[in-house]
């Protein structure tokens, strides 16, 4: 039996994925903003041997709702939020093995100061250090940023490809693997074995060297999320983890096997997107999700909806087929119509909101749970799951303490921590990121 992968699914903010929450009187989310709710959190975490910690971000506020930020606002809907990068090296030094997953949005980060950033982050965290590419879905960040709106939703990709060009020749080819000397009596680097990146091309021109010697794993453990035909397109190109939507083990390994199909550079992972309700029994864990449910916000939930979707569902009535395009997040879109039979209601989409999310829980003992990921992992072919916070952090207390033991009973997790850097605890010793196909064929403009 394969071990079972988990990564605490998190955002530097009070309400995440499961809206409403922070209201529980047992909940700890709003103290997001002092530093040792994080380092409380990586500790946790990494007792309970979590393969990493993925912070999602976005740019913009959730406005997409009656044409107003004033939900998501009202309900803590991610805002306030503060920037991920900058806690994870303290998590880093407060643990060893821990892995920390980023999200840093392309469309509006130029690829020389943000490969440094990247390669800060892997030399503080001695090589545990991932990057979760997104390209953006709101046009509320596009306006933060100074422009009209986002680039449409395949165009976005599409600079990314080449954005993907740029960093990995300045992570893999500006130095060589000893230039860095630290010779006392002679040199610090050897400059025969530092050279200038360049780079002409549609979106970027650089004529310079890395900033940063190689850092451990010089690039850093590359996650994607992309769904759609364009983005499973880049995600086989470019990624090593993917993150998938919670559905039908099925359909969902569906999904898993067309992916795989098209990376044939890489092996890769996926991580399918998870809310556990854990209780020393079943009927414990049910009343603890009647408990949880009484705190969750339908509106705060209809307003993240809105805009990943894209979509104001209330310029609809409570069963008109919600129909019209976005170029937002368009695996959502999909994804959340077939939940419903194919069609997309605003009375639909909110009997989905057990717990102020779309992600309906899995709720049970630890053995209950256990099995059920067990045989869904089975069944999909996913490695692991992104687990979504509820009641925060007895959430995961329930994950570390009764959870972890429940699956190492059964020979579905690990016991111990693999050495080595992030993508070899993921990937076995001496993974390094394979650069065989990260240039597009024939992408315009480049040099």
């Amino acid at each position: 039996m394969r071990p079972i992968a988990l990564n605490a699914f998190d955002m530097a903010c009070v309400g995440h994925i499961q809206h409403g929450m922070w209201t529980h009187p047992r909940d700890t989310s709003a103290d997001y903003n002092q530093l040792q709710h994080w380092l409380d959190l990586a500790r946790l975490l990494e007792r309970g041997l979590f393969d990493g910690l993925f912070l999602a971000d976005v740019l913009g506020i959730y406005d997409v709702l009656d044409g107003s930020a004033d939900a998501a606002i009202r309900h803590a809907v991610q805002v306030p939020l503060l920037d991920p990068m900058l806690i994870v090296p303290a998590m880093a030094a407060v643990t060893a093995n821990l892995g920390f997953g980023v999200t840093a949005n392309l469309s509006y980060e130029q690829p020389y100061p943000f490969a440094r950033r990247m390669s800060t982050l892997d030399h503080l965290t001695q090589g545990r250090i991932g990057w979760n590419i997104v390209t953006g879905y709101l046009d509320s960040a596009a306006r933060a940023m100074g422009l009209d709106a986002q680039l449409k939703h395949d165009d976005r990709y599409d600079m990314a490809d080449e954005y993907m060009t740029v960093v990995h020749k300045l992570w893999e080819e500006s130095w060589d693997d000893d230039a860095v000397r630290r010779d006392r009596l002679s040199v610090f680097t050897d400059p025969a074995k530092v050279r200038a990146i360049h780079h002409h091309g549609r979106q970027y021109r650089i004529d310079a060297p890395h900033l940063c010697e190689p850092s451990p794993q010089r690039t850093p453990v590359l996650y994607q999320a992309g769904a759609s035909p364009r983005g499973l397109a880049f995600a086989a190109q470019h990624a090593e983890c993917v993150f998938m939507n919670g559905g039908p083990p099925a359909l969902v390994g569906q999904g898993i096997a067309r992916l795989r199909g098209l990376a044939t550079a890489r092996p890769v992972k996926a991580f399918v997107g998870a809310t556990l309700v854990l209780g020393r029994s079943d009927a414990e864990a049910a009343e603890k999700l009647a408990e949880y449910r009484a705190h969750s916000s339908v509106e705060g939930a209809l307003a993240h909806a809105a805009a990943s979707l894209g979509l104001d569902f209330n310029r609809f009535g409570p069963d008109e087929p919600i129909t019209a395009e976005s170029n937002a997040i368009q695996s959502n879109v999909t994804a959340m119509a077939r939940a419903m039979g194919g069609t997309l209601t605003r009375r639909g989409l909110v009997d989905q909101f057990i717990l102020g999310s779309r992600q309906k829980p899995i709720v049970g003992s630890a053995q209950t749970v256990a099995e059920t990921l067990i045989a869904y992992a089975a069944e999909s072919g996913a490695d692991g799951f992104n687990l979504s916070r509820t009641v925060f952090p007895e959430c995961l207390e329930d994950v570390v303490e009764l959870l972890v033991p429940a699956l190492q009973e059964r020979g579905a997790y690990k016991t111990a921590y693999a050495p080595g850097t992030y993508r070899e605890k993921l990937f076995g010793p001496g993974a390094r990121y394979s650069t065989s196909s990260s240039s597009p064929k024939g992408l315009p403009g480049t040099a």
